[in-house]
């Protein structure tokens, strides 16, 4: 089963009525998608892993802001938190960097999700390939990942 279609598969688990759609232009990077999809580049989910004393945990932050190390430790209670290598990304969630959606991984990891995201009643999140992401509402994807809202972030 393709990236897309493990997306595809979990939002259909969950009995949303959310399609993945297929860009034409490749959404690898925030600014990408916002272009391609004619969003605002705040409203773009960037999906990161992390570790966190070694422990991996998924952070999803709105596309013009930065996920702040510091404040990520602070809320984890770790020592040492790092943002993981491309190895690590593929081997915790099944995906490649600039393809990780919020959901469809391996394995389930602990999720935060950027409180600032919810400025937008609507997010747009890639959906397991460069040139596929789905449209969602922010309150229902926090609720599809059991995310935890917190302020996990800097401006860029």
């Amino acid at each position: 089963m393709s990236g897309p279609e493990r997306v595809q598969a979990a939002l259909e688990a969950a009995g949303l009525d959310v399609e993945v759609l297929t860009l034409a232009d490749s959404a690898r990077t925030a600014q990408l998608a916002a272009e391609s999809i004619g969003a605002d580049l705040g409203s773009i989910v960037k999906s990161l892993v992390f570790l966190a004393d070694g422990r991996p945990v998924l952070v999803l932050v709105a596309g013009d802001r930065r996920a702040d190390p510091a404040k990520l430790k602070t809320l984890l209670g770790a020592r040492r938190v790092m943002i993981a290598d491309a190895d690590r990304v593929r081997e915790e969630t099944g995906f490649a960097i600039g393809g990780v959606p919020p959901i469809g991984h391996s394995r389930p990891l602990p999720t935060w999700v950027d409180q600032s995201l919810g400025r937008f009643e609507t997010v747009y999140a890639t959906a397991g390939h460069p040139h596929a992401v789905f449209q969602i509402p922010f309150d229902a994807l926090v609720q599809l990942t059991a995310g935890q809202v917190a302020d996990v972030t800097v401006c860029s």
